[in-house]
């Protein structure tokens, strides 16, 4: 499923196998208790960085729609998991850093888009939006989470609106990506390099994600909003 290694004061958390990584609770379940030791570690060291990447040619293509088709009550239960796991992401006293490896697409791409920093590799992959051409409607929290990450809305247009398949080299054009790199190899040495410069900051975690907390609070608030709907249900 995952797995979590650090070096320094930079952990590495990796989706693991050659497959979609497509989210499901069970991936989703282990992701989220793989952060909680980084959590716990930051209450001692306050100044880390947490890289997320997978191995394979997907980062992450989405919601498991084949597990999830059977019964309503699991899209749900896949949203509800999804939303703990990017709001602990948004939570996280520490930079993160997505190294998107292959593929990124629908909630792949929300869970990329989640981090501060998102780096990619150029040779294989795009971020792909896929609603649209599968018949689903985008939720609005991950509208919010779009609406906060990408400032043109011209390029929210092209990516929601057209289903686009945007490589790396025109995620970087749209200012959807920070960098583009020659391979998996390479985007994830930029990582480290990006989240050493990060550490060597040396600021304070906790005040960290206050800030991101404040930044992303429509993001937060849609979340918060849907629980809440759920909780009358």
């Amino acid at each position: 499923m995952c797995t979590l290694e650090k070096r320094g004061k930079i952990f590495i958390l990796t989706l693991t196998g050659a497959g979609e990584h497509r989210l499901n609770p069970v991936l989703l379940d282990a992701v989220q208790s793989a952060l909680r030791p980084v959590r716990d570690e930051s209450i001692s060291s306050p100044s880390l960085a947490l890289i997320t990447t997978a191995q394979g040619k997907f980062f992450c293509n989405g919601y498991d729609l084949d597990w999830a088709r059977s019964s309503p009550s699991r899209t749900e239960l896949m949203n509800s998991k999804l939303q703990s796991l990017i709001a602990d992401l948004i939570s996280l006293p520490m930079p993160t850093i997505a190294a998107v490896s292959g593929h990124a697409s629908a909630a792949g791409f929300i869970l990329a888009l989640s981090h501060d920093y998102v780096l990619m590799r150029k040779d294989r992959g795009f971020l792909y939006m896929s609603e649209l051409d599968i018949n689903l409607v985008i939720p609005a929290w991950f509208m919010a989470l779009i609406e906060c990450k990408i400032g043109s809305p011209l390029t929210r247009r092209h990516l929601v609106l057209t289903a686009a398949k945007v490589t790396a080299k025109e995620a970087v054009e749209k200012g959807i990506i920070d960098s583009a790199h020659d391979s998996v190899e390479e985007t994830v040495k930029a990582a480290l390099r990006l989240g050493e410069e990060l550490v060597g900051r040396e600021w304070d975690g906790h005040v960290y994600a206050q800030i991101r907390m404040n930044l992303l609070a429509g993001v937060l608030d849609e979340i918060a909003a849907r629980r809440s709907t759920r909780s009358r249900m």
